[in-house]
């Protein structure tokens, strides 16, 4: 990506990357299986091993705060399906992403993510960005720019929120060190 559109589209996700790594760096297991709040979306650990994330059936503020290991579990869905849609055979779903089961195999995780998100941006020029030939998820018919937009503020969400739930696990009272 060479044009000025893709180097805007470069920077506020470099922008976006920084924050999240920032948030990501010290992260531990024991953070991300943490939950704020009693209710909110989380991650299970299932017989087999496999740890499977909630699907909110809501998503108002009465739901609950998410657990950062919801919320990493979230990027690497949201982001496994962009680049399955967009660069991908479009047949992953939703029930085949699992959270990996530790922050340090989470940060991999994500840090994978970022690179084959970055390889497949680095191919394109500015036709690509203004076409809709790659936008099939979360929306379609739209140019490929907002896909790439949308990747860049999903990542300041969610770098955010699991700033602020470590935020909330540092301040937590002594009361709240056994859960």
């Amino acid at each position: 990506m060479t044009s000025t559109l893709a180097t805007a589209l470069l920077r506020q996700f470099d922008t976006a990357t920084h924050l999240l790594h920032y948030h990501l760096d010290g992260l531990t297991t024991e953070e991300c299986l943490w939950r704020p709040t009693p209710t909110g979306p989380h991650v299970h650990r299932m017989p087999d091993g496999r740890w499977r994330a909630d699907w909110p059936e809501r998503e108002d503020h009465a739901a609950g705060a998410p657990s950062i290991a919801w919320l990493s579990w979230h990027i690497g869905f949201w982001w496994s399906m962009v680049l399955d849609r967009s660069f991908g055979d479009g047949l992953l779903e939703r029930d085949a992403i699992d959270w990996p089961g530790t922050a340090e195999a989470t940060i991999e995780w994500i840090g994978t993510l970022e690179a084959r998100w970055c390889a497949a941006l680095s191919g394109l020029g500015e036709e690509d960005l203004h076409s809709p030939t790659r936008t099939h998820w979360p929306f379609a018919d739209r140019p490929f720019a907002d896909i790439v937009a949308w990747v860049t503020l999903e990542l300041v969400k969610n770098g955010a929120e699991i700033g602020y739930a470590r935020f909330l696990y540092a301040g937590r009272s002594p009361a709240q060190f056994s859960q």
